[in-house]
C-alpha cells in the first residue's frame, strides 16, 4: 500500500499568454505602453503549490490528497473541472464569499517570468481547514507558499508553526516550500527570519528557492545580488560557496533536517543533518537515516530539450523529489529525479504537460543525459 500524502496551501488558476518563441533581450522589447502585442491562445491551468506539487506527485505515482481554498466563481469552476479530471477535487474548499486566486504569468522567452497575482480565497485558508483524520492517515504533509496565505504569516507565523507541529504529532513527515515575497506587500512587513526560527524545528524537508530564502533571512545580501545581476536572473551570478552556503549554515543552525535550495536553471544545493537529528523525521515516512545523514553537495540541472516556461519547475522538481523519497529511492537518485523533473517541466507552458514518468526519466539519466555546466 502506498504511503499517503497531503499537499496543502496555496492554489490558484494560472493564465499564461503564449508569446513568440523568439527570445527578447529586455522586457521593453516586447511590452511598451500603447503597443499591441499579438500572442497565441492562452494556456490555462491550475497553479500554486497545491496544484503544481500535488498534481506532479500524483503524476509520479503518489497517493496524494490536495487541500486548498477557491471561490464559487467562473475561475473556481475552471479550477474544479481541472482537478476533477485528475480525481483530486474532493479536498478543495469552495467559498461563496471570496474569489478564486489567479495568476497571469508573463513568460517571454529570454526574460525571467513576471507574475500578476490575486491571492483571493487563499487568505482565509486556515490550519483548521485541514481535517485531523486526514493528517492522521498521512505519511507526508507538504505545505506551500505561506507568503501568499495571510493566516500563515500573521502573528509571526504562529498558525503555520502550529500546523506543522500538529502534522508532526500525527507521525507524518513535514515539507515546506515558499514563494517570492512582493516588496511593499503585507507579507513583506513581517519578520520572516523570526517565522523561520519558529517553524523550521517542525519541518523535515525545507525546500525554498535561493532567492526566497535570502530575501527572508538576509535582505541586504539579496539587494546586493540584485545589483550584481543588473537585471539578469539572480541565480546566474551566484557563487555557491560564498553566496549560498551562508544561508545553508543559518538554516541548519535553526534546526533544518533535510534542506534543498532551488537555484534556478543551475540546479539544487542540498545538505542534511546528523543521523541523530534525522531520527526525528516523521516515523510514517520510514526514512533510512543511515543513507540520508551528513549529505552535502550541488545537484546540477539537466539540459532541457527546449525552454518554453519555467512556470512550476521548482514545484514539480520538489514533487518528484518527495515522491522518490516516499518510494524509498536513494538520496542520489531522488536528487537526480528532482533535477530531471525540472528539466522536463520547462519544455511546456504549464507545470504538468512536460513531465515524464520516473521510468522514462531514469532511463534517460542512465543513458547519459547531459547536465548544465
Amino acid at each position: 500500500m502506498k504511503k499517503k500524502v497531503i499537499a496543502a496551501g496555496h492554489i490558484c488558476l494560472d493564465i499564461t499568454p503564449v508569446f513568440s518563441e523568439k527570445k527578447a533581450a529586455q522586457l521593453g522589447d516586447i511590452l511598451t505602453p500603447g503597443k499591441l502585442v499579438n500572442v497565441g491562445q492562452a494556456d490555462v491551468h491550475t497553479g500554486g503549490s497545491v496544484a503544481n506539487t500535488g498534481l506532479a506527485m500524483k503524476f509520479f505515482g503518489a497517493d496524494v490528497s490536495l487541500m486548498g481554498k477557491i471561490g464559487d466563481d467562473p475561475f473556481g469552476g475552471m479550477a474544479r473541472n481541472i482537478l476533477k479530471a485528475h480525481g483530486v477535487e474532493s479536498g478543495i474548499l469552495v467559498s461563496e464569499q471570496e474569489s478564486t486566486s489567479y495568476t497571469i504569468a508573463i513568460a517571454i522567452p529570454g526574460i525571467d517570468r513576471i507574475f500578476l497575482h490575486n491571492p483571493g480565497a487563499n487568505n482565509s485558508f486556515h490550519a483548521e481547514d485541514i481535517p485531523q483524520e486526514e493528517l492522521e492517515k498521512a505519511a507526508l504533509f507538504h505545505f506551500g507558499y505561506p507568503p501568499l496565505i495571510k493566516s500563515m504569516y500573521e502573528n509571526d507565523g504562529a498558525e503555520l508553526s502550529e500546523l506543522m507541529k500538529r502534522a508532526k504529532a500525527c507521525g507524518a513527515a513535514t515539507s515546506l516550500d515558499f514563494v517570492a515575497i512582493e516588496p511593499g506587500s503585507e507579507a513583506d512587513s513581517v519578520d520572516w527570519g523570526l517565522i523561520l526560527e519558529k517553524v523550521i524545528p517542525y519541518v523535515d524537508f525545507l525546500v525554498p528557492s535561493v532567492e526566497e530564502l535570502c530575501y527572508m533571512l538576509d535582505r541586504d545580501r539579496f539587494f546586493q545580488w540584485q545589483e550584481r545581476a543588473q537585471g539578469r536572473d539572480i541565480t546566474e551570478i551566484l557563487d555557491i560557496e560564498k553566496d549560498v552556503k551562508p544561508l545553508v549554515d543559518r538554516c541548519m543552525a535553526l534546526g533544518a533536517k533535510i534542506l534543498l535550495i532551488k537555484c534556478g536553471a543551475r540546479g539544487i544545493y542540498y545538505r542534511t543533518a546528523s543521523r541523530q537529528t534525522l531520527e526525528s523525521v516523521g516515523e510514517k515516512l520510514e526514512l533510512d537515516v543511515s543513507q540520508w545523514a551528513y549529505l552535502c553537495g550541488f545537484e546540477k540541472s539537466y539540459v532541457p530539450d527546449r525552454v518554453l516556461s519555467g512556470t512550476g519547475a521548482g514545484d514539480t522538481c520538489i514533487g518528484a523529489f518527495l515522491t522518490a523519497v516516499l518510494e524509498g529511492y536513494s538520496p542520489k537518485m531522488s536528487l537526480h529525479l528532482a533535477a530531471a523533473a525540472g528539466a522536463s517541466c520547462v519544455t511546456a507552458y504549464d507545470a504538468l504537460s512536460g513531465l515524464k514518468p520516473f521510468a522514462e526519466l531514469e532511463k534517460r539519466i542512465r543513458d547519459g543525459w547531459a547536465k548544465n555546466e
